[in-house]
């Protein structure tokens, strides 16, 4: 499918939770936020049914995230579920790693293609002050435990002030040429203020090739990470708020002051 600006739409983002074992500071307050009710987020069986009908309208390409997916219970079974529906060439996760040797196995064998792990300094002080109460040994473990699955290519998603020439970033830089990791390198955003850039090393934030839709945790499919736009799937219908998102996706990004990361993941 095409939005109306030409660009092939074929990659669905998919919030699973709002929750997350980390506060990171560049993403969540340290007391959290509020969070949406059980009863609001959608069930295993609304997901799969909003996969589907993006696979028949064009989608090939899912990447389940949160929040932190591994929170999620039983999520597992929901891999399970997306990886039987035919047409998706590229079922992923991005992962904060915490979590991530005790399910690295199972989720390969459920049909999940690859993950991307969030690491932002080989640092063990400056890790636990950038995600307060993360420890970066269960990353680096899970990592590992990626690579042994199977999981490849294992992409390294790291956070990054200004440049890839600070410090932290040139370790992890480093630790990923040792490791045959890829290293993505992403600036910090802001959704309220519109401040958002390229992906260094991905192709995320470049507004004129942009190939995606979102899922957020409570249903609502959103065009554009930097819009305020959203189309319920359980009021409109799958198909309806898939055909608005994609007729009213602006052609670049401005502003998002009805999301936050943790429930739209990023």
């Amino acid at each position: 499918m095409f939005d109306r600006y030409n660009r092939r739409i074929n990659y669905l983002r998919i919030s699973v939770t709002d929750r997350c074992n980390l506060r990171c500071v560049y993403c969540m307050p340290e007391k959290g936020v509020d969070l949406i009710s059980h009863h609001d987020i959608l069930t295993f069986e609304e997901i799969t049914e909003v996969v589907k009908t993006g696979v028949e309208l064009g989608i090939d390409k899912v990447r389940i995230t949160g929040g932190e997916p591994l929170v999620r219970r039983g999520i597992v079974d929901l891999v399970t579920m997306i990886s039987a529906i035919g047409g998706i060439k590229d079922l992923g996760m991005t992962t904060n790693g915490i979590f991530l040797d005790q399910f690295a196995k199972p989720l390969a064998e459920a049909g999940l293609d690859r993950v991307n792990i969030s690491l932002d300094t080989l640092d063990p002080k400056r890790f636990k002050e950038i995600t307060r109460l993360g420890d970066i040994n269960a990353v680096l473990q899970g990592i590992r435990s990626a690579k042994d699955a199977g999981l490849n290519p294992v992409k390294i998603n790291c956070v990054i002030k200004n440049s890839p020439r600070e410090e932290d970033a040139r370790q992890v830089a480093a630790f990923c040429k040792e490791n045959d990791l890829t290293v993505r390198f992403i600036k910090e955003m802001d959704l309220e203020t519109g401040v958002f850039s390229k992906v260094i090393g991905g192709e995320g934030g470049h507004c004129a090739v942009c190939n995606r839709l979102r899922l957020t945790a409570n249903g609502k499919i959103k065009p554009c990470l930097f819009s305020d736009l959203e189309f319920d799937v359980r009021d409109l219908g799958v198909r309806q708020a898939y055909f608005d998102a994609l007729g009213l996706k602006p052609k670049s990004g401005t502003e998002n002051t009805v999301n936050k990361f943790c429930n739209i993941g990023g």
